[in-house]
Protein backbone atom coordinates (compact mmCIF):
# COMPACT_ATOMS: atom_id res chain seq x y z
CA UNK A 1 0.00 0.00 0.00
CA UNK A 2 1.74 3.88 -1.34
CA UNK A 3 1.18 6.46 1.25
CA UNK A 4 -0.46 9.45 -0.34
CA UNK A 5 1.54 11.99 -2.06
CA UNK A 6 2.56 14.97 0.47
CA UNK A 7 1.31 18.78 0.17
CA UNK A 8 4.61 19.82 1.72
CA UNK A 9 5.71 20.71 -1.59
CA UNK A 10 2.48 22.59 -3.16
CA UNK A 11 2.00 24.20 0.05
CA UNK A 12 5.57 25.32 -0.43
CA UNK A 13 5.20 26.79 -3.45
CA UNK A 14 1.82 28.53 -2.12
CA UNK A 15 3.37 29.92 0.82
CA UNK A 16 6.15 31.26 -2.00
CA UNK A 17 3.90 32.49 -4.35
CA UNK A 18 2.19 34.41 -1.54
CA UNK A 19 4.83 36.57 -0.06
CA UNK A 20 6.17 37.29 -3.69
CA UNK A 21 2.20 38.54 -4.12
CA UNK A 22 2.48 40.71 -1.20
CA UNK A 23 5.74 41.94 -2.09
CA UNK A 24 5.10 43.14 -5.03
CA UNK A 25 1.25 44.87 -4.21
CA UNK A 26 3.29 46.51 -1.44
CA UNK A 27 5.74 48.17 -3.81
CA UNK A 28 2.80 48.75 -6.28
CA UNK A 29 0.15 49.87 -4.18
CA UNK A 30 0.05 53.76 -5.15
CA UNK A 31 0.34 52.81 -8.67
CA UNK A 32 -2.08 51.92 -11.55
CA UNK A 33 -3.24 48.22 -11.75
CA UNK A 34 -1.79 46.54 -14.49
CA UNK A 35 -4.30 46.85 -17.32
CA UNK A 36 -6.36 43.33 -18.01
CA UNK A 37 -5.73 42.17 -14.30
CA UNK A 38 -8.61 41.43 -12.63
CA UNK A 39 -9.09 43.93 -10.65
CA UNK A 40 -8.42 46.61 -12.86
CA UNK A 41 -11.18 45.27 -14.80
CA UNK A 42 -13.67 44.84 -11.62
CA UNK A 43 -12.78 48.94 -10.84
CA UNK A 44 -13.59 49.87 -14.40
CA UNK A 45 -16.69 48.34 -14.73
CA UNK A 46 -17.62 49.70 -11.48
CA UNK A 47 -17.08 52.97 -12.84
CA UNK A 48 -19.02 52.30 -15.88
CA UNK A 49 -22.13 51.45 -13.53
CA UNK A 50 -21.59 54.68 -11.60
CA UNK A 51 -21.27 56.33 -14.63
CA UNK A 52 -24.31 55.42 -16.04
CA UNK A 53 -26.29 55.91 -12.71
CA UNK A 54 -25.11 59.78 -12.79
CA UNK A 55 -25.90 60.12 -16.12
CA UNK A 56 -29.19 58.81 -15.61
CA UNK A 57 -29.56 61.17 -12.60
CA UNK A 58 -28.49 64.44 -14.03
CA UNK A 59 -31.09 63.60 -17.30
CA UNK A 60 -33.57 63.13 -14.71
CA UNK A 61 -32.96 66.02 -12.86
CA UNK A 62 -32.35 68.21 -16.23
CA UNK A 63 -35.78 66.49 -17.30
CA UNK A 64 -37.83 67.87 -14.14
CA UNK A 65 -36.07 71.22 -14.66
CA UNK A 66 -38.20 71.33 -18.04
CA UNK A 67 -34.93 70.82 -20.24
CA UNK A 68 -35.92 70.47 -24.06
CA UNK A 69 -33.26 68.58 -25.32
CA UNK A 70 -33.96 65.98 -22.92
CA UNK A 71 -36.88 63.90 -23.73
CA UNK A 72 -39.01 61.57 -21.56
CA UNK A 73 -37.84 57.95 -24.43
CA UNK A 74 -34.49 59.01 -23.81
CA UNK A 75 -34.57 59.87 -20.01
CA UNK A 76 -36.34 55.87 -19.91
CA UNK A 77 -34.00 54.35 -21.55
CA UNK A 78 -30.97 55.50 -19.74
CA UNK A 79 -32.47 54.63 -16.62
CA UNK A 80 -32.98 51.08 -17.69
CA UNK A 81 -29.35 51.06 -18.90
CA UNK A 82 -28.29 52.19 -15.17
CA UNK A 83 -30.57 49.57 -13.86
CA UNK A 84 -29.65 46.59 -15.64
CA UNK A 85 -25.94 47.48 -15.08
CA UNK A 86 -26.79 47.63 -11.49
CA UNK A 87 -28.22 44.53 -11.15
CA UNK A 88 -25.71 42.57 -13.24
CA UNK A 89 -22.72 44.14 -11.16
CA UNK A 90 -25.33 43.09 -7.62
CA UNK A 91 -25.07 39.52 -9.20
CA UNK A 92 -21.35 39.38 -9.92
CA UNK A 93 -20.66 40.47 -6.33
CA UNK A 94 -23.05 37.57 -5.29
CA UNK A 95 -20.93 35.11 -7.33
CA UNK A 96 -17.63 36.57 -6.10
CA UNK A 97 -18.61 36.35 -2.82
CA UNK A 98 -20.24 32.65 -2.89
CA UNK A 99 -16.59 31.62 -5.24
CA UNK A 100 -14.87 33.34 -1.85
CA UNK A 101 -16.62 31.22 0.70
CA UNK A 102 -16.50 28.27 -1.18
CA UNK A 103 -12.48 29.04 -1.40
CA UNK A 104 -12.44 29.70 2.22
CA UNK A 105 -14.52 26.54 3.37
CA UNK A 106 -12.22 23.96 1.56
CA UNK A 107 -10.72 21.39 3.48
CA UNK A 108 -7.09 20.63 2.99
Amino acid sequence: MSSPPSLEPALAAMRQLATQASATSATHSAGPVAAGGFAGELRASIQRINALQTDAKVKGEAFQAGDPEITLNDLMIDIQKASVAFQFGLQVRNRLVTAYRDVMNMQV
